[in-house]
């Protein structure tokens, strides 16, 4: 929903539904009183988008399923809103309760519940870090690859409700990719498993990869089982600066064309570098000239064969016009540079209030979304900060406001946005790779979707959330 009058998001257009006395008492006897809070918990109003806040009337914390059902079928009855949280590292407001209601925190919910090194699987509940779970499984010589930025914070029901990507995703994929089966708690109160731990399962409608991205709007995930794949021994990794963006995109996908498949493929305008580096206090190896650093990961088994596959991307950086191709000879070095590209993000958001956009296109077209990005940029006299997962044409465009005055930054900086997804979709993409809808990117959704597909997501809703009680004031 956007405010009619303005025509951008303005937190104080959003009617208030306060939580009564009474139902507040039926909350307390279902998860324990003290799980329930109603003071300092302004923290659960806001996550990592823009400077977005929605004061939070009561805070539910949940220690089970069943208490999630419970509750659920409890706010069904008395028409509650229920805005379902994780870690809150969101980029997009989806979890941000803009009616009040009740905000239903998973962060008890956090155990790994089975590691089953037969079958490659996993099973946790929702409220377990995302490293955490990754650390866990490479102890046993398995291996999750999706790893948002975010990874040391942010929790796996988080990452299945926007359907996470990160750095390795051109290699082993995003987040929908290892789910295999979901125990779901519906708003009418029922839990369900939406499907089998097998690899292969074509029964009926895929209600599993349904609530993968589903945003809280059709129910709270309660367990989930992910398919685990084996841990690669040995890794490699380059760095390589470019004089300009239009070489380094071109880069991209002339890498990929060599028949070699990194586990990464990032890159990183030179001033989120720059911020970047300084805020984290961390040595890069800066070259004078480069507009853009690209970060080109290999790994497998075999040292040696990694070896040969560099010795391929080499020259084809150069010929690209890389200034130079540099080998992190340590593992210091790796995590230096690594820490740099993942420090980006949060660095750059520091500097100025910002809008994230999660632009994808065909990789392919990264060329002339980012030639787009900075025209667009410069007509309506905005900066922005370019990075992102190039290998599956994912840029992250970090707009900043610096000295922009309120009315450009309101009401002209949208219509920029609005020109880059018109370019994202002309260009064979859409508007969000891997951070969701939410509430700030609900105002561009007509330009991806024609009424049909409103009329059938509607519909979806509808079945699942007959009151719409879950997530009610975003995009649907």
């Amino acid at each position: 929903m956007v405010c009619p009058k303005l025509g951008y998001f303005e937190p104080n257009y959003y009617k208030r539904m306060m939580v009564s006395n009474e139902c507040i008492e039926l909350i307390k006897s279902t998860v324990g009183e003290q799980h329930v809070h109603t003071q300092n918990i302004e923290n659960y109003g806001r996550d990592y988008t823009e400077d977005l806040f929605f004061a939070p009337q009561i805070v539910v914390k949940p220690g089970s399923a069943a208490e999630v059902a419970a509750v659920l079928r409890l706010c069904n009855e008395h028409k509650i809103s229920v805005y379902t949280r994780g870690a809150g590292t969101g980029l997009s407001g989806g979890s941000l309760p803009v009616s009040s209601g009740i905000v239903l925190a998973m962060e008890r919910l956090n155990k790994i519940l089975k590691i089953d090194e037969q079958n490659f699987q996993g099973t946790v509940e929702p409220g377990v870090i995302n490293e955490v779970f990754r650390q866990a499984v490479e102890s046993k010589g398995l291996y999750y690859p999706p790893d948002p930025a975010s990874k040391g914070s942010c929790f796996l029901g988080g990452n299945i409700a926007h359907g996470s990507g990160g750095p390795r995703a051109v290699k082993y994929g995003t987040t929908k990719d290892y789910v295999l089966n979901l125990e779901v708690a519906l708003p009418t109160g029922e839990l369900i498993w939406t499907g089998a731990n097998t690899v292969k399962n074509s029964t009926g409608f895929n209600l599993t990869q349904l609530m993968v991205g589903s945003e809280g709007l059709l129910g709270v995930v309660t367990k989930i089982v992910f398919r685990l794949v084996s841990k690669p021994k040995e890794n490699l990794l380059m760095l390589a600066p470019f004089s300009t963006a239009e070489d380094a995109a071109k880069a991209v996908n002339a890498v990929l064309l060599t028949g070699v498949v990194p586990s990464a493929l990032e890159l990183m305008e030179v001033s989120g570098v720059e911020i970047a580096a300084t805020a984290t206090k961390t040595h890069f190896p800066f070259r004078e000239g480069a507009a853009f650093y690209m970060l080109v990961e290999l790994d497998g088994d075999n040292q040696e064969l990694l070896m040969q596959q560099a010795e391929q991307v080499f020259p084809v950086l150069e010929d690209c016009g890389a200034m130079e191709v540099m080998l992190a000879d340590s593992s210091d070095l790796k995590e230096q540079w690594w820490k740099v590209r993942r420090s980006i993000g949060e660095t750059v958001k520091s500097a100025s209030i910002y809008k994230e956009e999660d632009t994808v296109v065909p990789r392919a077209a990264l060329p002339q979304l980012l030639t787009a990005v900075k025209e667009i940029g410069n007509r309506y006299g905005f900066t922005s900060v370019c990075y992102g997962h190039a290998g599956d044409g994912n840029l992250h465009v970090n707009i900043l406001k610096y000295d922009l005055s309120d009315e450009a930054w309101n009401i002209e900086v949208p219509k920029g946005i609005r020109e880059i997804f018109e370019v994202c979709k002309s260009l064979g993409g859409t508007i969000i790779g891997e951070h969701g809808i939410g509430l700030v990117q609900a105002q561009y959704l007509d330009v991806v979707f024609d009424p049909i597909h409103f009329e059938l997501m509607r519909g979806i809703k509808k079945v699942f959330d007959p009151n719409g009680i879950m997530n009610p004031g975003k995009w649907i």
